[in-house]
């Protein structure tokens, strides 16, 4: 199969979709690898580098005439000229947020499959590494803007002797929250940590033990928590690419001291602030709203490409090789992780949740091979 890598165009969005060891699996298979001319500079990966493990340097629309292209983040309206029936897009897509993109993949009939819908039983292992880059950035990037310069209230999160230190609330107790919470920990703030499972908040007091209050995840326990804090990050993921519920009101956001600092990580799946009406980017991260400081970046790991890329690559690359195999038969009928990442395919939308969400029809994916 002909393997496409192009460059990625999203705003500040310096990862590559693969790294020269995944080059080197992928021709190792028999697959031709072409990657857009610069596609790895900004992860700190040369031409050069590719070309040594056998891949082909060429233009963007050379790679989108590709069998398969694997990217990092969704396909962006620039790119919506390459769709064509039958081609593959393996990638990040979070289409329960994005009618536009999912109506474009159905009308072309091209072969979506997302990082974020692979897995079973609410383990999604291609989401795990970025969730645990977006988590540790997430409290770095929310102590950033609580400095003075920078709008925010001017809070130390670790304080220092004989001043309190300040408060983070992280609502979410997966992969993005316990990484946040780690980050939270290290720098010394008083940290609550929320979630709906209280067998997993068990599991998660025992882990971070006293360092950390956990609380059930409520609207009573949210609507205090969030009124304490100088940080809130929203860690929250529903399962199948669901859209994330929105958990903290407007009213809620108001009762924070002004120059607090809410950071949301969901915000690619619709966000859980009520407050959080647009995706901002890395170029211009914040807005204020009610006084509070609102950061909505939605590609958080882009910021550290070195990290992101080589993480990503890691988690990827099995699932490639299956899907370079062409044989969707066999994925769909025995692999029960990788059949869940198909949201598209041969122009029906395949993925349960995200067409509940979009208000779409759905197709039972058995049904197409």
């Amino acid at each position: 199969m002909k393997i496409g890598i192009p460059r990625e165009i999203m705003n500040q969005e310096h990862r590559v979709s693969i790294n020269p060891a995944g080059v080197t699996t992928l021709v190792h298979e028999g697959h031709e690898v072409y990657i857009e001319k610069g596609a790895g500079v900004d992860s700190g990966i040369l031409d050069k580098e590719y070309e040594d493990e056998g891949a082909i340097i060429c233009d963007v629309d050379k790679v989108w005439e590709c069998d398969m292209v694997i990217k990092v983040k969704q396909p962006l309206k620039e790119e919506f000229k390459y769709f064509r029936e039958g081609l593959i897009i393996y990638a990040y897509f979070h289409l329960a947020a994005d009618l536009e993109l999912a109506q474009e993949l159905l009308d072309k009939k091209v072969t979506a499959i997302a990082y974020e819908t692979i897995g079973t039983h609410g383990r999604l292992p291609l989401l795990m590494p970025m969730s645990q880059v977006a988590g540790r950035m997430a409290t770095i990037l929310g102590a950033q803007y609580l400095q003075k310069q920078n709008g925010g209230s001017g809070v130390l999160l670790g304080g220092v002797p004989g001043v309190e230190r300040g408060t983070v609330t992280i609502i979410g107790g997966g992969n993005v929250g316990q990484n946040a919470t780690k980050m939270a920990i290290g720098l010394g703030a008083k940290v609550i940590l929320m979630g709906r499972n209280p067998e997993k908040l068990g599991a998660l007091d025992d882990l971070f033990g006293l360092d950390v209050q956990t609380l059930v995840s409520n609207k009573k326990n949210i609507a205090e928590a969030v009124a304490m804090s100088d940080m809130v990050i929203g860690a929250v993921l529903l399962p199948g690419g669901a859209k994330a519920p929105t958990l903290v009101t407007r009213e809620m956001v108001k009762s924070m001291k002004p120059g607090s600092v809410i950071v949301d990580v969901a915000v690619d799946q619709g966000g859980i602030f009520e407050t959080i009406d647009r995706v901002t980017t890395h170029s211009d991260p914040v807005y204020v709203e009610e006084g509070i400081i609102h950061y909505a970046v939605a590609n958080i790991p882009g910021a550290v490409p070195h990290t992101s890329t080589h993480a990503l690559t890691n988690s990827t690359i099995r699932y490639a090789i299956k899907i370079a195999s062409g044989d969707f038969k066999k994925i769909i009928e025995k692999d029960e992780d990788l059949r869940n990442g198909f949201n598209t395919f041969k122009g029906k939308m395949t993925a349960k949740q995200v067409a509940k969400d979009l208000g779409l029809e759905y197709t039972d994916i058995k049904e197409l091979v």
